[in-house]
């Protein structure tokens, strides 16, 4: 059997793809021991911000790997030890980006790979998650570029990526909120900048894993970054309205108002803009585009997590 060595793999989108890997793979995941990984995956304990620590843990498997999938590449020192390291154990990379690169300021509505991006200068420790993902790729653009290549790598930018894994909540001010469905059922109000007009294009955590897996082998996927969202888009309201409608409640909303918000609250630069994007570049690639409805994934979630739905 094949095999396969995800960076991560405890985490929610990395979890879901070591074990969805296994239908195809000897699976490996290289984590900090904190969490437990999925049944039938193989451990590698070693945190990567340690240098030569990541490097040994990686190299005492005595194995190459048909892929590795780096979950957990945050920034352009990340990116450095890929090619550096992860080149030595295998020629395919599979790397998971942001759509918060792009500088909300010019998003195009939908946004191709092609745009304005935010750029930041300092170390990793001084950059925006946004400004360090950037860096980070470019690393790897740099890398496209080079004549002679050991790896042939695929980097994606999902935008919000939801599902069993994740904390529902897809906008400010109910983003990734711990006990979300619980406030919805007993009649909360949720406050919505903006009253969530803004567009999103949610993507379901196992159609970005199939993704992942289905570009492993197609070579007009090599040396690419791809935009990457859910079949539908719609206002950030609607994500949740569906919640009421499965739990059986109607949602009070009210609206928070959108001026002067964004300075008070710079954290949210990269949700008050519209997130949807052009697959068009994805299709050409024939990676196969994410099916899963938002309702039919948001009820997902809410019967994994135990709640009746209707």
């Amino acid at each position: 059997m094949k095999k396969a060595l995800i960076i991560g793999g405890s985490g929610g989108l990395s979890g879901r793809l070591a074990t969805l890997a296994q239908e195809n793979y000897e699976v490996w995941a290289l984590t900090r021991g904190k969490r437990t990984l999925p049944a039938g995956v193989n451990p590698i304990t070693a945190d990567r911000e340690d240098a030569n620590t990541f490097t040994s843990a990686i190299e005492n498997v005595g194995l190459t790997f048909d892929v590795v999938f780096d979950c957990i590449c945050m920034n352009e020192n990340h990116a450095k030890q890929d090619l550096e390291v992860l080149s030595r154990v295998s020629r395919r990379l599979v790397v998971i980006s942001t759509d918060s690169v792009y500088d909300f300021r010019y998003k195009k509505t939908p946004q191709t790979e092609e745009g304005i991006f935010v750029e930041e200068t300092g170390t990793p420790g001084e950059c925006s998650y946004a400004g360090n993902k950037r860096k980070m790729e470019h690393i790897f653009l740099q890398y496209f570029e080079a004549q002679n290549k050991d790896m042939d790598i695929t980097v994606f930018r999902p935008g919000h990526i939801y599902g069993p894994g994740f904390l529902l909540g897809c906008y400010p001010e109910h983003s990734r909120q711990e006990g979300l469905a619980d406030k919805i059922l007993q009649g909360e109000e949720i406050r919505l900048v903006g009253g969530g007009i803004y567009l999103t294009q949610p993507i379901f955590v196992d159609d970005l894993a199939k993704a992942m897996l289905d570009c492993v082998d197609k070579p007009d996927t090599y040396g690419q970054i791809f935009c990457i969202g859910g079949p539908e888009a719609v206002e950030n309201k609607r994500y949740y309205e569906i919640i009421g409608e499965l739990l059986g409640v109607p949602v009070k909303t009210r609206e928070v108002p959108l001026q002067g918000y964004l300075e008070e609250h710079p954290g949210y630069e990269g949700h008050l803009c519209h997130r949807i994007y052009d697959l068009s570049k994805l299709k050409s690639a024939n990676v196969p585009l994410p099916s899963t409805s938002l309702t039919e994934g948001i009820k997902k979630y809410l019967e994994k997590n135990g709640y009746n739905v209707c």
